[in-house]
């Protein structure tokens, strides 16, 4: 009620601003009770306005505000541990790349040694099958000379026997062979 009292007080004092002509009042007068009035509806209706619509709007502002400042953090959050994962992934390939080299490195040395062990055991055979050809061509050698000496002798004691013209029996055709054996082969061609 008071604000009504102050308002109809306010009207009463409200003067016109154009000038009077003819006796007829022209142009804008200016009632100060209604511009009271019209302030106060104003900043009420702007008041309910705030309270019922720009309230909830604010808010839901404020909560989509929040909304995307949580995505941006997790968005940051999200290429932070990307890029910790490409690293790890990078790490974990210098890894293998490097475990992969050694693997390589050490079958390498595996062959390599297999081949040096294969190489010396074929080495060692070929020396054993050299010896024992060496040996059993001695043997043939010696076994050829032998036989070559025995019938160079039986050869020579017939050819003996046919200058001497003296017939021969088997004790004297043994000593002559043991002779003929004793004597150096160089002496007995002289």
């Amino acid at each position: 009620m008071n604000l009504l009292a102050v308002a109809g007080a306010v009207a009463l004092g409200s003067t016109p601003l154009a000038a009077e002509t003819g006796g007829e009042s022209a142009g804008l007068v200016i009632n100060g009770f209604w511009i009271i009035v019209s302030a106060a509806n104003f900043l009420f209706f702007l008041f309910v306005i705030k309270a019922v619509a720009f309230g909830p709007i604010s808010k839901m502002l404020d909560d989509r505000r929040a909304r995307i400042d949580q995505g941006l953090k997790d968005a940051e959050e999200a290429r932070r541990n990307r890029e910790a994962a490409q690293q790890e992934r990078l790490a974990a390939l210098a890894e293998a790349r490097r475990e992969a080299n050694d693997i390589l490195a050490r079958a390498q040395k595996v062959a390599q040694e297999t081949r040096d062990t294969d190489i010396a055991a074929t080495r060692d055979e070929l020396d054993r099958m050299r010896t024992r050809a060496a040996a059993e061509i001695a043997a043939e050698k010696q076994k050829a000379l032998s036989d070559l000496r025995a019938e160079v002798a039986d050869l020579a004691l017939a050819a003996a026997g046919k200058v001497v013209r003296d017939s021969m029996n088997g004790e004297r055709q043994r000593r002559l062979v043991e002779e003929f054996l004793a004597e150096p082969s160089g002496a007995s061609r002289s």
